[in-house]
């Protein structure tokens, strides 16, 4: 080893050794109860203190990964790999979906300031970055006064299209900024998306589990959800999606491009394009949900389905409220075929969206700070989800399967049968700890069994704390330990 396997641009250098240890762990390098060198020794072999070794040692054994000996040293420890969800079976027919009432009750939870919040999928609070937006804002406000107030275009700021635009080339997709919609949040960008392309009555499928807001958009326009499983570690696959569309008059899909919400499975750049192809031959428009797709934990970001039409049919929806600020409510549609029609349904939903936040976060982007960022924040999540999946494995063992998402923010969990996922809703709520019930993110009851848990969080004691109680409500409803 050499000080060249740590030259990684934006990522601390405790976090490099970690990832030079877990390659090492994963190629064979280390093997199971091999002894780790000494913090001398590899800080030597590394050219990076001590202490930077320390942290890093520290930071594994939180994890799970490894096990320090007193007066022994550190040893690779036993990979103890759970397994993961079952994947869903296509389902008979598509439904009307009644979620309302249970989401209502959740978001309730969310929004209680002393609850725990794993309930909640917003990555950026695990590395919030108030302060650097906050300080842009301010220079933008002493320049530009009281015009930063002012209403903006209904497509959004010029400068900013363009950004995103240009963003778009790196994956060989020529759009214009005229081809880009600002809206609020990516919610918004799915609603007019779907509005776009289909009608009250009509069937619109989706990934299973599917992101519930998703399903309260499909409630709210009085359309029909059919549910397409997916694989918990490759996402859908193109012969569900063919059996789907063959036994149902489907007239929209939508489907999350890169990485799922709540699996977190990564959908391959081969897949999404057999998607498309079949898709497009049908001429049934795919509306791609990309709100995770720059929080991948794999080497390198999924390209946009949409890279892959030939049609137009592409839509792709994604917003800033997963990547830096969920306040602000800042998101987009990029679509050459339907940006006049999206343009026409925005102006008519909302006018147009926050002006000045539109500004500071274009700001934000042509300094570097946002790409900088980014980096951080995937690092930070990815240890997060490395420390709970290790706590959870510990407490519950055997009794759960447990995802291993490919990006994002969130956890699924899935218990034995005799689990009510509402049932412990509501018995953490007891103890102010708020998750996600799995029937939420089915409009056909499916997932009762299924918890969401989101490591989208500043990790802390209170943390840890609140798993282990989530744990032991969750041991004492199994029938094994009744």
């Amino acid at each position: 080893m050499t000080i060249s396997n740590l030259k990684e641009p934006n990522t601390y250098l405790y976090q490099q050794v970690i990832n030079l240890i877990t390659e090492m762990r994963i190629n064979g390098t280390l093997q199971t109860g091999q002894k780790l060198p000494s913090l001398r020794n590899l800080s030597t072999s590394l050219s990076v203190s001590i202490p930077t070794v320390k942290q890093a040692y520290i930071e594994l054994e939180r994890q799970g990964v490894i096990l320090a000996k007193p007066k022994s040293g550190y040893f690779l420890r036993q990979h103890n790999k759970s397994e993961q969800p079952k994947k869903a079976r296509l389902p008979t027919k598509p439904i009307a979906v009644s979620r309302q009432q249970l989401i209502e009750d959740v978001f309730k939870s969310i929004h209680q300031p002393h609850n725990l919040a794993l309930g909640v999928a917003n990555p950026v609070a695990a590395l919030p970055i108030t302060k650097t937006l906050n300080r842009t804002m301010r220079r933008i406000m002493s320049v530009m006064g009281d015009k930063a107030m002012h209403y903006g275009p209904v497509a959004g700021y010029e400068p900013l299209r363009r950004q995103l635009a240009f963003s778009y080339l790196e994956y060989a997709l020529p759009l214009a900024p005229d081809d880009i919609i600002i809206t609020n949040g990516a919610q918004e960008a799915l609603n007019i998306a779907l509005q776009c392309v289909a009608k009250p009555g009509d069937v619109i499928a989706v990934e299973s589990p599917c992101y519930f807001g998703i399903l309260e958009l499909i409630e709210n326009l009085g359309m029909l959800a059919l549910e397409v499983p997916i694989c918990p570690e490759d996402g859908l696959t193109l012969k569900d999606v063919e059996k789907a569309i063959a036994k149902h008059p489907v007239k929209a899909c939508i489907f999350s491009s890169t990485i799922a919400n709540p699996m977190g499975c990564e959908l391959t750049d081969e897949a999404k394009q057999q998607i498309v192809e079949l898709l497009e031959n049908k001429d049934i428009p795919l509306i791609e949900d990309d709100v995770y797709g720059d929080l991948y934990f794999t080497e390198k970001r999924g390209s946009p389905a949409q890279k892959y039409s030939k049609k137009g049919l592409v839509i792709t929806c994604s917003s800033f409220s997963k990547t830096a600020a969920p306040a602000y409510r800042i998101g987009w549609i990029a679509s050459q075929k339907f940006s006049q029609k999206c343009a026409q349904i925005k102006r008519a939903l909302s006018c147009s969206s926050s002006h000045m936040n539109q500004i500071t976060l274009f700001e934000f982007i042509r300094t570097g700070d946002y790409e900088r960022y980014l980096t951080q924040l995937r690092s930070v999540l990815l240890t997060n989800k490395a420390r709970m999946r290790n706590i959870l494995q510990q407490l519950l063992g055997d009794s759960v399967r447990i995802s291993d998402p490919k990006g994002g923010a969130v956890l699924w969990l899935e218990f034995d049968k005799s689990i009510n996922s509402a049932d412990v809703f509501q018995l953490a709520l007891q103890h102010n700890i708020s998750v996600s019930p799995g029937t939420l993110f089915s409009p056909s009851n499916r997932y009762q069994h299924c918890i969401r848990l989101s490591y989208g969080l500043p990790w802390n004691e209170q943390i840890e704390a609140g798993l282990k109680v989530f744990t032991d409500i969750c041991l004492k409803k199994l029938p094994a330990h009744k």
